[in-house]
């Protein structure tokens, strides 16, 4: 039953026959054979059929609400079984939006330290995909924003606010200044992250607020093309205080801190709200608890 749970799981993600059974490691038939056993055992259509996958009915929307809890439960439970034998081993699965990136290493390194056992996958997604793969059962955990946009149904520990940063290369407009409003911001020409970011449109939000627009002048999903346009010092752009402070950006790079206002949105960890946790996540929210008194130290 846990792995035909499993793989109408991935169709349900995937939306397609083909692409759910090449994640699973199965062939097209063989899912699509486990799918109608599922459907037999469960005396309802879970799946409304056609030439093509066209969507799950009503009663297969309700059984995937179970399917991730029921698989979510096994897997904590051999987890735990595991864990009772041989100590915590086992791989943690993260996914950080882009501006929190540079601090993962804070978790993660002090994590191995005390389970030197345990292995990792950091990816970065777009704060809704941190929400979509933690509802697919695809990563553990995230570190997103926690208070702009709604969460759903997660645990989070808050670890830091975000605050902001106009960087520049000494000599630009408003590069000896000790402080600069938004408004003053949207005169410059900045290259920003793309819209799907919630970094982006919290920018744009402050932006609006201030009676401004801005239209970028490069976008990009990754930080690392950002920076690099930064460094060459003929671009600007708007980045979150910890961020800069972490990439010890130096002359001719200047951090301008950004006022009127001066806001703050807060990034945390969310794992989903379940409990027992497993073992690994419950030791992972130990530590990032840990990690966010010391970041409250330094703020």
């Amino acid at each position: 039953m846990i792995d035909k749970l499993e793989f109408f799981i991935a169709l349900a993600k995937n939306q397609h026959f083909g692409r759910a059974a090449e994640e699973s490691g199965i062939t097209q038939p063989t899912l699509s054979a486990a799918i109608k056993q599922l459907e037999d055992q469960l005396g309802v259509s879970l799946v409304q059929r056609g030439s093509r996958f066209q969507g799950l009915t009503p009663e297969g929307q309700r059984v995937l609400e179970w399917a991730r809890r029921i698989v979510a439960d096994s897997r904590t439970m051999r987890e735990e079984m595991r864990a009772a034998r041989r100590g915590l081993a086992g791989h943690l699965r993260i996914a950080a939006i882009p501006t929190a990136l540079a601090m993962v290493s804070r978790l993660t390194t002090p994590f191995r330290e005390r389970h030197p056992n345990v292995t990792f996958s950091i990816v970065s997604r777009t704060s809704l995909q941190v929400l979509s793969d933690l509802d697919n059962l695809e990563i553990d955990a995230g570190i997103t924003y926690l208070d702009n946009e709604p969460l759903g149904r997660v645990t989070s520990v808050p670890l830091y606010s975000e605050r902001y940063q106009l960087i520049t290369a000494a000599g630009n407009q408003f590069a000896d200044r000790e402080t600069v409003t938004w408004a003053e911001v949207a005169t410059v020409p900045l290259c920003l992250l793309t819209p799907d970011m919630q970094n982006r449109r919290i920018i744009n939000k402050h932006l609006a607020e201030a009676g401004a627009e801005v239209t970028a002048t490069l976008e990009s999903n990754s930080m690392i093309v950002l920076f690099s346009h930064i460094r060459t010092g003929k671009w600007a752009s708007i980045m979150p205080l910890n961020l800069s402070g972490m990439l010890g950006f130096s002359d001719p790079i200047r951090a301008v801190p950004i006022v009127e206002p001066d806001a703050r949105h807060a990034v945390g960890l969310v794992v989903p709200q379940r409990e027992p946790h497993t073992p690994m996540v419950s030791a992972l929210l130990h530590e990032a608890r840990t990690l966010a008194a010391e970041m409250a130290k330094e703020q």
